[in-house]
């Protein structure tokens, strides 16, 4: 019986709803954990995360590796670039709080050749290309990219035939990478930190994102690694998960989480398949199966919706304006994203997709990450961000005026509901899609869907329980409604994040739901406000204090209005706190930024004071939705 099998019988259960689902399986050896919730319990983390072993890090001077990373994570301080002749860091960062998870992500495809350009004595150290990213950076990295974002993508001509010495020397990084992950899990009961060993499959044809990063549940991974190079597809990415992890019979299980569709020139939520062949109902399934989390923000933009859709003013939050990962040139002019590019409308697609095909491919739960790449997992907040490297090449060299690129951002975080902080119950939460994204803060929430609720226990220690018992957590498939049965009602309870004494949280604003429904093939979308509301008063630019008002908690139990029961929906909660300054202007004031003084503005902090970038944000939390399917 293959774990593939497996796999869809688990999903079938899922479907059926029902309370919570049975314990997690265990698939390694451990001991059990002091802390354990049966009804769950919500772990912090980031499973996107570059080191020294990426190309793009190491050419822009990140020198901290997995183990640094991990270390990080657990709250150490580590230096990062710029460093002095001695080879010191010039500066330091440490989390105020450590995450309870996380993984290293670092790129499959320039492993070997990374690990070939920075060793001296290697076949490769005195090739032209390595020289260039030693000495120029942003050239080096524009000759790699370039082979990578050719159709079809190559290897360097010092790799050898068919690239046997680039993907010989992967094989060290690789080796490490497991080897951090394992150093730095607690195996022990007081499950204190989980690693996952993990890898980025980077595929860019033409320069459209189509990245995945690929999480392993546990110490049995492939010998051989899977990269675009090999696997120039989505399609037969997955399949090589599933001849070489998921089919082995090893122990081996594995998913894939795409990220930044909002650069992917539509075709991470295409109707189409890249290989050209027709769309079928097995493909639909298999791509469900084996990716059933999408990253909706990061550095490099937010995903979830495009400006202006269907009047959502909120959509604007963090949202480049390019089609496509090379279109971020800074000398190139803005393009609009295209059609494909955004998870709200893949949520919405994958309804009319599945009238269609019989299966839904879009079926996604939501997370979020950083991206980051300097080997600091979760450094997220607004006031300590110090950039994420890519973008940053002069950070080689000296502390830049501004962090990053003035559009680029902290990025988020990933939440699990899971019963204990071990990789299996953390897995286990990542396939049934009991998860949520946020866009840095700590907030906790819950998101239940039922066709029986009982009385509102809003605020009261019966919401979980009933919650499961009466129908399905975030992630989940509501079955289908009785004849003649009311709408479905979704209960949502949200807590602003607490904060530390010295950064104390920001309130909540407002809960909204967005849904999404097919008909006949044509899908529309609806933004309901269900608790809270938009309350006047702005942030104090100068001490950067969030705008006042809000609530330390919001909590409601909503019916869907406009259900119809012949129709298939899909429903997701947003949680909304209070305006608060964006990374830019704690950056600026720290800088002694005045903008009416213009002596007090160096050179390269001139979006200090312009008009067009935005000094507040509304950070938010989005959970994964729950289904309606007729």
């Amino acid at each position: 019986m293959t774990r593939r099998f497996l796999l869809a019988v688990a999903a079938l259960l899922l479907a059926s709803g029902g309370a919570a689902e049975p314990a997690f399986e265990r698939t390694e050896k451990r001991a059990d954990c002091t802390h354990y919730e049966a009804e769950r319990q919500p772990w912090f983390g980031d499973v996107h995360v570059h080191t020294t072993y990426s190309f793009d890090a190491w050419g822009q001077g990140t020198r901290n590796d997995p183990f640094d990373a991990y270390r990080f994570a657990k709250g150490e301080p580590i230096g990062i670039q710029p460093y002095a002749a001695s080879g010191a860091p010039q500066r330091s960062v440490r989390l105020r709080r450590p995450l309870d998870f996380a993984m290293v992500s670092d790129h499959a495809e320039k492993l070997g050749e990374t690990h070939l350009c920075r060793t001296p004595g290697s076949p490769a150290y005195d090739h032209f290309t390595c020289i260039a990213a030693r000495r120029w950076p942003a050239l080096g990295y524009a000759l790699i990219n370039s082979l990578f974002a050719a159709v079809p993508p190559g290897y360097l001509s010092f790799c050898g035939e068919d690239g046997a010495l680039c993907r010989a020397a992967a094989q060290g990084p690789w080796r490490n990478t497991q080897e951090a992950a394992e150093q730095h899990y607690d195996r022990s009961a007081a499950c204190r930190f989980t690693s996952f060993v993990g890898v980025e499959w980077s595929g860019m044809p033409d320069g459209n994102n189509l990245h995945r990063n690929l999480v392993f549940r546990n110490a049995v991974v492939p010998e051989t690694i899977p990269n675009y190079v090999e696997d120039q597809t989505p399609e037969r990415m997955r399949d090589r998960l599933d001849r070489d992890c998921l089919d082995a019979e090893t122990g081996c299980d594995v998913l894939a989480i795409p990220h930044n569709s909002n650069v992917s020139g539509g075709l991470m939520f295409a109707a189409a398949r890249l290989d050209g062949k027709k769309l079928t109902e097995e493909w639909a399934r298999q791509r469900a199966r084996l990716e059933p989390l999408v990253e909706i923000t990061q550095h490099k933009g937010d995903s979830e919706c495009a400006v202006g859709n269907a009047g959502d003013e909120l959509c604007g939050f963090e949202t480049l304006q390019y089609a496509t990962m090379d279109q971020m040139a800074p000398q190139l002019p803005r393009v609009d994203p295209k059609p494909g590019s955004f998870v709200r409308e893949a949520l919405a697609d994958g309804l009319a997709l599945e009238q269609k095909l019989g299966a839904n491919p879009f079926a996604f739960g939501i997370i979020g990450s950083t991206d980051n790449h300097l080997g600091t997992p979760g450094l997220v907040n607004e006031d300590q961000f110090v950039g994420h490297a890519a973008g940053t090449v002069t950070a080689r060299l000296g502390i830049p005026p501004l962090p990053d690129r003035i559009d680029f951002n902290p990025g988020g975080l990933a939440v699990l509901w899971a019963e204990e902080n071990s990789r299996d119950a953390l897995f286990a939460a990542m396939r049934r899609r009991e998860a949520y994204g946020t866009s840095g803060p700590r907030m906790q929430v819950r998101f239940f869907g039922s066709f029986s609720p009982a009385a509102d226990s809003c605020g009261t220690e019966g919401f979980v329980p009933e919650g499961y018992a009466r129908g399905v957590p975030m992630g989940g498939e509501l079955a289908r409604a009785a004849e003649g049965s009311v709408a479905p009602t979704f209960s949502v309870w949200a807590l602003k994040d607490p904060g530390v004494e010295a950064r104390p949280g920001t309130p909540l604003e407002r809960i909204q739901i967005v849904k999404s429904w097919a008909v006949g093939g044509e899908t529309e979308t609806k933004v309901f406000d269900v608790a809270g509301r938009e309350e006047p008063g702005e942030v104090d630019l100068a001490s950067c204090a969030p705008a006042p008002g809000g609530a330390d908690d919001l909590c409601t139990s909503w019916q869907d209005p406009e259900f119809d029961p012949a129709h298939p929906a899909v429903y997701y909660a947003r949680v909304v706190e209070r305006p608060s300054c964006r990374w830019n202007q704690w950056a600026c004031n720290a800088a002694g930024v005045d903008c009416k003084d213009r002596t007090t503005i160096a050179p390269g902090q001139e979006a200090c004071c312009d008009p067009d970038v935005p000094r507040t944000i509304r950070e938010r939390a989005w959970t994964s939705p729950i289904w309606y399917t007729p």
